[in-house]
């Protein structure tokens, strides 16, 4: 391929437009993330496309492989382009009834299709379905439409428009007054407005300056980072080449955990086709700027997801945090200036450039511009990808987008920002998400990690868990984090086993303060905040589990008599049936009971009994 100019580039968008608009085909969208080739994507694809040839279907219909279309639960996804028509949990046995049926008769397959629950006569289109509806993409307006693959693609959807902008009608200075005026703030986590970060870095002087992305991703639940490289590595390429234009950076690094061999892939063909297009490397669009960018492979330590370690990291040596100042833009990556910035922020870029920093501030809040991008899953009938504006609600984004909590439970807290994060009750639902808001309730933004909960959920056991996430991962490097966590961890886990004792709660709030006040970096310093959130809230469960030696959610199993109550058990046998060891004894017509010696405690049989009748 040839190296582009602007105006070449502005020709080429000409034509691929032009073209799209002449073959006429429809498109024949199947979500093509990690999630949808875990539950079968790939043998639904090959299938279609062998239904469409055997058809001689080929020049009516293009099969397109897309990166993740957001809507997980319903996965394997197809979307009729631009018909809009959703089909859901599709199989490879499903496609010759779609392509006999539809693609030849005309006729959508209504068992493959999204129910509407509004009119159940009417096909919904995907804009119909409030998992969508509810939605503002910006970050994912490329979800599910393009191939990921295909730089030609995204030009054709206004890609590398920024960065023509920026290298050849912007001066740097004007790119980071583009920034602050958006009000962009670093999406990673600690919500550092960009604009701001990229002017420090700016003005530090030094013959070497670098840009890197943070796409390391180490919080339970989240995989929004994943999903936007797997289906739109350009948006952050070009993200990260304005950036380095702003700074005059001329390397640059996307750190990404192993653990995303399909994003990982996916942006190093992005980057190749970039390169053979003259979109990277030496003299980009004839603008006589130079940039390099290099995926460094991270082994999966979640502190390398704190800047100064993930820095220490891209060097070669152990990932741990060092105190600050020098910030990373005086003294970051072998002791240059540098930039950070996750991946949702970087692929935000682009479109500042191009819309006007004004355009970017007009949704959001006052303080916290734009919008979010979600990762929703747990006790959640929508487990999914999700973008709402800034300001939008809890209940919104749980409710109407992530569609409640399912089998009719009632809803009990949502874990916002990962480990570091907190747990938020029902009563703070209509809380609006932003970065000061939600710190107001005891939970930090993170990177957008919602984690929902349901009745069944103890807190004390949810607390624990975090805690032991954060205690295997710390670094080590300093002592109360390193010590402390532990500690956190040993008075958890004697609460959940049964064996708490008076003090055991205030010795846990003693620490809390302690590893704030004394932690090294931010990831220790945010470490007791699942414990202070669950005590603040739900400090009743703690106080039952030292005190009354009981688990109100039943789910701390040393808390469990296992015995089932005559007057609410039926006799229906459920629970004899699901018993792997046998431990139930019952007969037809007559009341289960448990043996106790055989029992395990596995609560397989509390699971299953609908009567509430196991204690």
């Amino acid at each position: 391929m040839q190296k582009l100019t602007q105006r070449e580039l502005e020709k080429r968008r000409e034509a691929l437009v032009a073209a799209r608009a002449a073959d006429g085909k429809i498109r024949l969208l199947v979500c093509g993330g990690t999630g949808c080739h875990a539950t079968g994507s790939i043998p639904v694809i090959e299938a279609l496309k062998a239904e469409i040839e055997k058809n001689g279907l080929g020049d009516r219909y293009a099969v397109v492989e897309t990166g993740c279309n957001g809507f997980c639960a319903m996965g394997p996804i197809m979307v009729v382009h631009p018909e809009g028509i959703f089909y859901q949990k599709l199989t490879a046995e499903d496609m010759p009834t779609v392509v006999a049926e539809h693609l030849i008769g005309g006729k959508p397959v209504e068992k493959l299709l999204y129910k509407n629950p509004v009119d159940k006569k009417r096909i919904p289109l995907q804009s119909d379905i409030p998992f969508f509806s509810h939605q503002m993409p910006r970050v994912l307006r490329n979800k599910g439409l393009i191939d990921p693959e295909s730089i030609d693609d995204y030009i054709e959807r206004d890609g590398y428009k920024g960065v023509a902008k920026a290298l050849l009608e912007m001066r740097p200075a004007e790119i980071i007054e583009q920034m602050k005026i958006s009000g962009l703030r670093g999406r990673g986590g600690a919500g550092f407005p960009a604009g701001m970060k990229w002017d420090f870095a700016s003005r530090s002087v030094s013959d070497i300056k670098y840009v890197l992305c943070n796409a390391d991703e180490g919080d339970p639940g989240a995989f929004m980072d994943r999903s936007i490289l797997e289906a739109d590595p350009h948006a952050v390429i070009e993200g990260m080449i304005i950036a380095a234009r702003a700074i005059d950076a001329r390397k640059g690094y996307v750190y990404a955990r192993t653990e995303y061999p399909l994003a990982i892939r996916r942006l190093q063909i992005a980057i190749d086709q970039a390169r053979e297009l003259g979109l990277m490397g030496q003299n980009i669009l004839d603008s006589g700027f130079d940039f390099e960018l290099e995926i460094y492979q991270g082994a999966g330590a979640f502190v390398c997801g704190e800047e100064t370690a993930l820095m220490r990291s891209i060097e070669g040596r152990r990932g741990m945090p060092r105190p600050r100042p020098p910030f990373p833009a005086q003294k970051g990556l072998w002791e240059k200036p540098t930039i950070l910035n996750n991946v949702e922020t970087f692929a935000n870029v682009a479109q500042i450039i191009v819309n006007g920093g004004q355009w970017y501030a007009s949704v959001g809040t006052e303080k916290s511009k734009g919008t979010k991008v979600f990762a929703i899953s747990g006790d959640v009938n929508n487990i999914g990808l999700v973008e709402v504006p800034m300001g939008a609600s809890l209940r919104s984004i749980i409710f109407d987008v992530g569609g409640g909590v399912p089998d009719k439970k009632k809803f009990k807290a949502v874990q916002l920002g990962g480990p570091s994060g907190g747990c938020i009750p029902e009563a703070y639902l209509d809380t609006p998400v932003d970065y000061e808001e939600i710190a107001k309730v005891g939970a930090i933004m993170g990177s957008g990690g919602v984690i929902v909960m349901d009745e069944d959920t103890c807190m004390v056991d949810m607390a624990r868990f975090f805690m032991d996430f954060i205690q295997d991962e710390s670094c080590g490097k300093c002592t109360p984090c390193r010590e402390g966590t532990r500690r956190f961890l040993q008075i958890l886990e004697k609460i959940c086993d049964g064996r708490g004792e008076p003090g055991d709660i205030e010795s846990l709030e003693e620490l809390s303060v302690i590893i704030k006040d004394t932690a090294l970096c931010g990831l220790g310093q945010t470490a007791p905040n699942p414990v202070l959130s669950t005590l603040r809230y739900f400090r009743d469960e703690y106080n039952a589990h030292v005190y009354e030696k009981r688990c109100p959610a039943k789910r701390c199993v040393e808390l469990l008599k296992f015995e089932i109550d005559p007057e609410a058990c039926t006799g229906c046998g459920l629970c004899f049936r699901a018993c792997p060891v046998e431990a139930i004894v019952w007969k037809k017509k007559e009341k289960a009971r448990i043996d106790k010696e055989k029992c395990i405690k596995c609560l397989t049989c509390f699971n299953k009994c609908k009567f509430g009748a196991i204690n």
